[in-house]
This record gives C-alpha cells, sequence and structure tokens, in this order.
C-alpha cells in the first residue's frame, strides 16, 4: 500500500521520517499534491498498489484524475484508494507540532481493509408522492416536482389563496386517520366524511355560488359547522351529483412511495423518522424527493439470536430494553413467538438495542464488534509505536460529530480555537451509540487512557440515557476493582466552541492502568465483556483490600445474582425454565435452586416468572471466585409418595398445596389423602376405590 501525505501549502507540521518508521513505509512530503504536484498521485497510480490519500477536501478532484488517467491508458490498473482527513483532526491545532502519533495512528487505520459486506435491505420505490397541506401551497409544490414524481395530494387546514381550476394532481380530502410504513410501502387511511365526493366534482362552482352561507370554498368542501342545510348546493350540483349529505363516512386507505408531510401535527412522534418521510419543504427535501425513484439499498445493521433473547419467556416480559430505546420504534414485541420483532426497513442502524442488549442477542452487524476491536487496536498501537502517550479515543458519529471536528480543526488553523489536543484520537463510527460498555472497557484494556463519546442533537434523547447509564456502570466496576480517575467520558456539543471548550478541560489521564490485553472483541458481547473484566481484574492494584462485590447501578446492569426468600420459595423451579442465560439451574437429583452468577443478566424475567414473589434481582459484580460456580440459593427435603415413598415434590410445595385447599369442599377425605401421592398412585388409587362413582 502506498501512502501520500500532503502538509497543505506548508500549513501543518508534517514529518515524513517519523511517520513512515510508523507505517513501516518510505514517505514523501508534498505541500500542493492536489494542484502543482499532482503528478506525484498520478505516479502513484503507476505503481498498482492501493493508495492512501491523507486529503478529504480533494478527494473528488483525485477520483477524477484517477477516472481521465486510466481512459487515456486503458492499461493502467484500477487502483483502490481510500481518504483520510489528518489536517482537520492534527495538523491544524495549537498542538499540532506534538501530533505525529496521532497522525501515524490515522494513516494506520486508512490502510485497514473494509468491514465485511452483509444482506442489504431493499427499497423500491415507483415515485408516488403524497403532498398533504394547505392545497394552494400543497398545488405550488406538487408544480416544481411534478414532471419527476406522481404526485396525489390531500387537502388539510383552511384554503388561503385560489386553487388552479384545472384539476392536474388527483386530490383527497377527509380526516385523516393514519399513516404507516417506509419508502416504497407507505399506506394512508383517511374518513372520507365530507359531503362533497371530489371524483364527481366537476369543478364547475355551481355549488359555490348557490350556498347562501358561503360554507363551501374553492377546495370544494362542505363546512359543516357553518352549513344550515338549505341544500341549495344539492341542487345546483344538477347532473354531477357530487354531493349528497346523506353518504356515511367511509374508511379508505392507498399506498404511496413517499410523504410529504406538513401538517402542524406529524404523522410520526419519533425521533427517527421512516425512509421517505419529510417535514419540511425546503429547497434540499425537494431536491431530495426528485431522487426517491428507482431500487434502493442499505445494510442490514443487526443481527439477532432469539435463543438468548431475555424479553420474553412463558408468557412473561423480562428485558424491554431494546424496545424503550428504539428511536424509530422499528422493535416490538412478537407476543406470539414470545421474542421481540425488528422490522429493517424501520432501522436507521443506530445500534442503541444492541448496546443496550444485556445478552447479546441484538449483534451490531456493519461493522460488527470484530471490526471496531481491530480499529482500536491498530490506532493505539501505532499510536505507541510512534512515541505517544496517553491516547484518547474520540468516538463521534460520521454525521454532525465529524462536520464538529472537522469545524474545530478549521477554527484552530484561524487561531480561533485550540483544535484537538494531541493525543485525542478521533473515530468516526454511524452512531455513537451503537457501541457500548463491552466495547469501551476492552478499548481501554488495549491501552486507551480515556474513552469519549460524543454527542449532539442528532442523537435521541434515549440514547443519552443509554450511554450514561452504561457509562455509570463502567466507572463503578473499574473505581471498585481499584483504578481511580475518569476512564470514560461524555461530551456533549453543538458548537466548536463547546467542543473545544470541553477538550480543553479533560481531567488528567488515569495513573493507574493496566498493561495492555492482548485478546480480540469478538461478536459474542458476554465473551468480550467477560474477557475485558478479566483483564481489568487480574492486574487490579491493591487485590488484598478489594471488596467482595461491588454493587452496580440498578439501570442497565449487566452483572448480578438474585436474592431468594427462602421461607416464600416453594422450589417450583418455574425461574429455572424461565432463565435465558443458564444462570438458574436446578438440581435433577433433590430438590434445589441455584445461580451462576457470570451468566446472570439482569432481565428479571425469574421476578416476574416466580409465582410466590420470591425472588429479587441483586445488581452487583461479585470479585470473589464464587462468581463463576454454582451457589445454591434455595433447597428443601423432597417429599415422598405416601403409598410407593417414591419422591415427587417438595416438602414446601406440598404443605402449601395442602395448606391451601384444606377449606376445599372438593378435597376431603380421600381426595385429600391423594394430594399426598405421586401421580401414579393417584390414578390408581382413584380407580381401585369402591366408594367412587363413576359416570359411563
Amino acid at each position: 500500500m502506498t501512502t501520500l501525505i500532503c502538509d497543505c501549502n506548508q500549513t501543518m507540521p508534517l514529518d515524513a521520517k517519523a511517520l513512515g518508521q510508523s507505517l513501516n513505509e518510505s514517505l514523501h512530503v508534498h505541500s500542493s499534491l492536489c494542484r502543482r504536484e499532482a503528478q506525484g498521485f498520478l505516479n502513484a497510480l503507476q505503481g498498482g498498489e492501493p493508495l492512501v490519500v491523507a486529503c478529504t477536501q480533494e478527494k473528488r478532484l483525485f477520483e477524477d484524475l484517477a477516472q481521465q488517467a486510466r481512459e487515456s491508458n486503458p492499461a493502467l490498473p484500477w487502483v483502490p484508494m481510500k481518504f483520510v482527513n489528518i489536517r482537520e483532526t492534527a495538523g491544524w491545532g495549537r498542538e499540532s507540532a506534538q501530533a505525529m502519533p496521532k497522525m501515524a495512528a490515522l494513516l494506520a487505520q486508512a490502510q485497514m481493509p473494509d468491514a465485511e459486506p452483509v444482506p442489504s435491505v431493499t427499497y423500491k420505490s415507483a415515485g408516488r408522492l403524497l403532498i398533504v397541506a394547505e392545497l394552494g401551497r400543497a398545488q405550488a409544490l406538487a408544480d416544481s416536482l411534478g414532471d419527476a414524481l406522481e404526485i396525489t395530494l390531500m387537502a388539510d387546514g383552511p384554503l388561503s389563496g385560489v386553487p388552479a381550476q384545472d384539476r392536474r394532481y388527483p386530490v383527497i380530502a377527509g380526516e385523516w386517520v393514519g399513516l404507516n410504513g417506509w419508502l416504497g410501502a407507505f399506506n394512508l387511511q383517511w374518513r372520507r366524511s365530507n359531503p362533497i365526493d371530489l371524483d364527481l366534482c366537476t369543478r364547475c362552482n355551481a355549488c359555490v355560488a348557490a350556498c347562501p352561507e358561503q360554507a363551501i370554498g374553492l377546495d370544494y368542501q362542505v363546512n359543516l359547522a357553518a352549513c344550515q342545510s338549505h341544500r341549495d348546493c344539492v341542487k345546483a350540483c344538477g347532473v354531477a351529483g357530487a354531493i349528497d349529505f346523506q353518504r356515511e363516512p367511509l374508511v379508505e386507505s392507498a399506498e404511496f412511495d413517499v410523504v410529504l408531510d406538513l401538517r402542524s401535527t406529524p404523522a410520526f412522534d419519533r425521533h427517527a423518522l421512516p425512509q421517505g418521510y419529510f417535514r419540511q419543504d425546503d429547497m434540499a427535501t425537494l431536491l431530495r424527493l426528485r431522487e426517491l425513484v428507482g431500487e434502493f439499498e442499505k445494510p442490514k445493521f443487526f443481527q439477532y439470536k432469539a435463543s438468548v433473547c431475555a424479553h420474553s419467556r412463558n408468557t412473561q416480559i423480562g428485558c424491554h430494553a431494546c424496545i424503550d430505546v428504539c428511536s424509530a420504534q422499528a422493535i416490538s414485541s412478537d407476543a406470539s413467538r414470545q421474542q421481540i420483532k425488528v422490522n429493517p426497513h424501520l432501522c436507521v442502524g443506530c445500534g442503541a438495542c444492541t448496546t443496550v442488549c444485556p445478552t447479546g442477542a441484538l449483534t451490531y452487524a456493519y461493522p460488527d464488534v470484530s471490526h471496531w476491536g481491530v480499529t482500536a487496536k491498530t490506532l493505539l498501537s501505532t499510536y505507541a509505536k510512534a512515541g505517544g502517550r496517553d491516547a484518547i479515543l474520540l468516538l463521534h458519529s460520521q454525521g454532525q460529530g465529524q462536520a464538529l471536528v472537522h469545524a474545530l480543526g478549521r477554527a484552530a488553523a484561524l487561531k480561533r480555537a485550540h483544535g484537538l489536543p494531541a493525543r485525542v484520537i478521533p473515530m468516526p463510527m454511524w452512531h455513537t451509540a451503537s457501541v457500548g460498555a463491552d466495547v469501551w472497557m476492552s478499548m481501554l484494556a488495549f491501552g486507551a487512557a480515556q474513552v469519549l463519546v460524543l454527542t449532539t442533537d442528532e442523537e435521541a434523547p434515549q440514547y443519552l440515557q443509554a450511554v450514561q447509564a452504561q457509562m455509570d456502570q463502567v466507572q463503578t466496576v473499574l473505581h471498585g476493582l481499584g483504578y481511580p480517575g475518569q476512564h470514560i467520558l461524555g461530551i456533549h456539543a453543538l458548537h466548536e466552541r463547546d467542543l473545544d471548550a470541553q477538550l480543553q478541560a479533560l481531567p488528567p489521564a488515569p495513573a493507574q492502568r493496566p498493561p495492555a490485553a492482548k485478546f480480540a472483541l469478538t461478536r459474542d458481547k458476554r465473551s468480550s465483556l467477560e474477557m475485558a473484566l478479566n483483564h481489568w481484574m487480574s492486574h487490579a492494584p491493591a487485590a488484598a483490600s478489594r471488596p467482595e462485590a461491588i454493587a452496580l447501578p440498578a439501570a442497565g446492569a449487566f452483572w448480578g445474582g438474585v436474592q431468594v426468600d427462602a421461607a416464600a420459595c416453594t422450589l417450583c423451579l418455574s425461574c429455572v425454565s424461565a432463565c435465558p442465560a443458564i444462570a438458574l439451574q436446578d438440581n435433577p437429583e433433590k430438590p434445589e435452586l441455584a445461580i451462576i452468577e457470570k451468566n446472570c443478566v439482569q432481565c428479571g424475567l425469574c421476578v416476574t416468572t416466580c409465582p410466590e414473589n420470591a425472588i429479587q434481582t441483586m445488581p452487583r459484580l461479585l470479585l470473589t471466585p464464587a462468581r463463576l460456580e454454582r451457589q445454591v440459593l434455595n433447597q428443601s427435603q423432597p417429599y415422598s409418595c405416601v403409598r410407593c415413598s417414591k419422591p415427587f415434590g417438595t416438602l414446601k410445595a406440598i404443605e402449601a398445596m395442602l395448606g391451601k385447599l384444606s377449606g376445599h369442599a372438593m378435597f376431603q377425605g380421600a381426595a385429600a389423602e391423594r394430594l399426598k401421592m405421586c401421580s401414579d398412585c393417584r390414578v390408581i388409587d382413584i380407580y381401585s376405590a369402591g366408594d367412587e362413582q363413576r359416570i359411563v
């Protein structure tokens, strides 16, 4: 792989020798690679090796140059190219002279292979656009889009101005009922309650002129509040017969591909709107609408493994964290199958559901967790090899987060801000909510002094709460293990000035840190958590004074046990069958309830399942070897059949049953005695009893 670096007209310091040593290649510093030294780029193409160009501003220019070179020389091989920004993220800032290790890390990341492809989700749109607005406004918008789209209008609100008399677009009039769906598959429902049928109306305006109360406007709808029932309009309608006050209200539906909804009350009250649904009529939206004809694809961002899902067992609901956090309302409870259901067409790929999932039933697929593990290791190891110390990983979105980071770099170049500190390494991802405690703890274990998560106003409020809850979990665990300081921080900024101020006020890097870990992140969330935790525990200071357990915040706890009220528990073991993580276990040899705390995900299914209300979750991280061992929570003497002496229940369960049925008329005498028998002896006793009455 060939790397091209440019100091952008000598506006940032570049040490080609130091960078080359870190990347194991020979580098040359250009100053005008996109202009006077463009031949250097063309010469690199001749080599046939993949290219990394340290410039994103002129990406389009370099791609055009490569295309022109291939057209003029068909024998020139196609060369894959990647572009990386080291200018705004490292070269422009008050600490740019100390930023060589960070530049090396960013260049090394750019040399990594792309994430593996995943299955895609397809949208098909024929360009059927529904515009919902005041009729005059809707017609004006339709006129600007009608050459590219098949448009239907829906009148909303009182008419202002005079609409076009010629009927160029179908018009839906009636009471809004609902809208659901996504790009290419929207379903509109409305109630047709107005006396005038717009399909029959000829727009002759006879009814408008005839109405004494002027209750009919040029939108050809009757204002029923003003109408005095003279019915002059019905007579005036004559042959057309479009007006019928006796018509029953009828709910109708229609399918659309794209929706422009300009009503004051939106159809979707959620942070992440469905693909193909728009709420504004600015120029950018209108241009986007014209493009939404054809077939479109996006990655299927998630994978779901129902077998370990902690949502539902035995008709009881346990964990619903993914449903609560989803800002697109793409996740729902599937009661018939006792699991969740994720609509891939509504999913926007934020990954918050995978972050809050305690078992790893939902995992982020594009890119997957292992990719982030390799990326973090590449950044941190290259940074350290180049002489950098106390690296901080700044996780930010590829949208507003990245724009904010670049804006800070430009402000620093103009001496209006400090810029990114030399030890802060930006790490863009599709969405900051897509990684959580397992990835953060691993990044810290791989050598990061701190992990920062940058959020802006593009993140839903519930994302911020979920991310903060997991940060609290990580900090509580690390502090409990004896690692002081702030290891994981959230930064919320809307302007580069806010970001700059918070970066300059960062707390010092924790002095006590373990050596860099060697393990690899896997798609199994619990395994990754366990490997990261073991690394931190094995290098924890002051092991002798370590507490037996660390109490964790209840919100989003990944570890814990359960507390069983032995006096109330009858050892029915319904909790064992409900446990999705095999944390609660029975004993086939005797009545016993046990737990392996390492497996417990604190989903609460055992609590909701227990008929005696004898179980409570206990969020904690047990630090003793008992966390990995089978611990008995409750046990009882077996109850033996009074007839054959075979154990068939627990003493407490049978005694509880006898006590509850002692006053029941059907369980007296011999019937009561049969409750003390096993199922086989009970049948034998019924058929051998001489005083039993049978109906044949």
